[in-house]
Formats: structure tokens, C-alpha cells, sequence
């Protein structure tokens, strides 16, 4: 038996990078997990690799009807829930003064109402004793050239994080965040990245990063589950994985 057998969670943004790490250790440790996502070849992808206690379901983050019809799918699939990663995430390089309203909407809508909505509507079915953890990013420490509107989104879930932490509390809910460096994966974090731009961001990653190397998805996913599960005096936490990158 894993240890989390008997664990049942809901992974959003869960068909790739981080989110399909984590995804893929739950359910080799025997959890059974409701995983979503918007891209029609991901989820294809995930339904037939991720076996029959995967449960892969399409929902924007972004659409507040997705979110509803979310929520009484866990209810009708999987009942209480002891963990949920709210990952579903959107960024994109773009200067300061080229950020047009549709992006900054977008940006926003994904990565901070939907994540606020998402917690809404799920944190009736999470059990009493259980655990939500946020992706953030380190570019909510960070000054990054180009990631205005991303930033602003992730600091906003990161004040969520510590109000829902004092929220949720008398249901003995956890509530903490994850904040990624550079780590790889498919795009590196940025939606839409060519193969060269996803290069010159591994290279940058490499030599910026004080450990001077980028994360692995699944490094990051060992973090999620070490606050989903093993953290149990953990609370409106930030945990950075990050290889030193916002520390020194």
C-alpha cells in the first residue's frame, strides 16, 4: 500500500509540468485524483496514461461556470477531498508598457480570481483536516523584468493564502502556497514559448539560480506533497523552490 492510499485530491492545471508531476506521485503512492485542464491534447494525453483512478476533466480556471460544474464533479466523483493543489497558472513576457487590458484581464482572470473561485467552491468538499496549496511564483518576491501583470496576479493568491489559512482553520484546514523558480518543463512557465525563448530561459535559469541549475517538475511536486500531507503544523505558509533564487 502507498501512503496515500485512500487519499482522494484534485489537482487543477494538473496535464502538465508541476501539476502532472504531482498528479503522477499521488497516484503511484495510491491516491485517487481529479485532475483538470484546457488543453484538448494534454487531457487526451493524461485519460490514457494516467489510469482509472485519474480522473481527467476539461475546466477554464477562468469561467466561474467551469468552476460550479468543478465542484459538484468532485462532490459526485470523489466526495470529501484531503488535499487540493490550486495550480492552474498563466504568464506571458511582456514589458510594462505593452501589457494591453485583454492580457492584464487574462493574467488576472486565471491566475488570481480563477484561483480565489476555485478555493470557493471546493473548500466545501475538502475534509476537515486537509490541506490546500497554492502555486505562487518567485516572481512574487522577485523584480523580473517583464512579468508585471504575472507578479501582481501571484502576490494577490499569496495574500489569499494567509487569510483563507486563518479562514479555514477552525475546520483544521491548512492552507499554504508553493512558489517555484525556474523549473522544467514544457513552456518553463511562460504560455506560448518557442523552443529558443524556452532555451534562453533555461540558460538564464541556470545562471541566475544560486544552485546553478533549474528545478525538476518533480521537485517541485515533492514540495506540494510535503505541505499537502507531512506539514501538520504548517499554516499560510510560502515555501520557495527555488534553488536559492529569492533567499540570497
Amino acid at each position: 500500500m502507498g501512503r496515500y492510499s485512500g487519499k482522494k485530491a484534485v489537482v487543477t492545471g494538473g496535464t502538465a509540468g508541476i501539476g502532472l508531476a504531482t498528479v503522477k506521485a499521488l497516484l503511484a503512492e495510491g491516491a485517487e485524483v481529479l485532475l483538470t485542464g484546457r488543453n484538448e491534447q494534454g487531457l487526451d494525453t493524461a485519460r490514457k496514461e494516467l489510469g482509472p483512478r485519474a480522473h481527467v476533466v476539461r475546466s477554464d480556471t477562468a469561467s466561474l461556470r467551469d468552476i460550479d460544474a468543478l465542484a459538484s464533479l468532485v462532490k459526485e466523483k470523489l466526495g470529501s477531498v484531503d488535499f487540493v493543489l490550486i495550480n492552474a497558472g498563466y504568464s506571458k513576457l511582456r514589458p510594462f508598457d505593452q501589457v494591453s487590458e485583454a492580457e492584464y484581464d487574462e493574467t488576472f482572470g486565471i491566475n488570481t480570481k480563477g484561483a480565489f473561485f476555485a478555493a470557493q467552491r471546493l473548500a466545501p468538499h475538502v475534509r476537515e483536516g486537509g490541506a490546500f496549496v497554492f502555486t505562487t511564483s518567485v516572481a512574487d518576491e522577485l523584480g523580473a523584468p517583464g512579468m508585471s501583470a504575472y507578479a501582481g496576479a501571484k502576490a494577490a493568491v499569496r495574500a489569499f493564502v494567509r487569510v483563507l489559512g486563518v479562514e479555514l482553520l477552525p475546520r483544521g484546514i491548512r492552507v499554504n502556497a508553493l512558489s517555484p523558480g525556474f523549473t522544467r518543463t514544457p513552456t518553463l512557465g511562460v504560455t506560448g514559448a518557442t523552443p529558443e525563448e524556452v532555451a534562453a530561459f533555461e540558460k538564464e535559469g541556470e545562471e541566475i539560480t544560486p544552485m546553478k541549475r533549474i528545478g525538476s517538475a518533480d521537485e517541485v511536486a515533492r514540495a506540494a506533497l510535503f505541505l499537502g500531507f507531512e506539514a501538520t503544523f504548517t499554516t499560510g505558509a510560502e515555501l520557495p523552490v527555488d534553488g536559492g533564487l529569492s533567499q540570497f
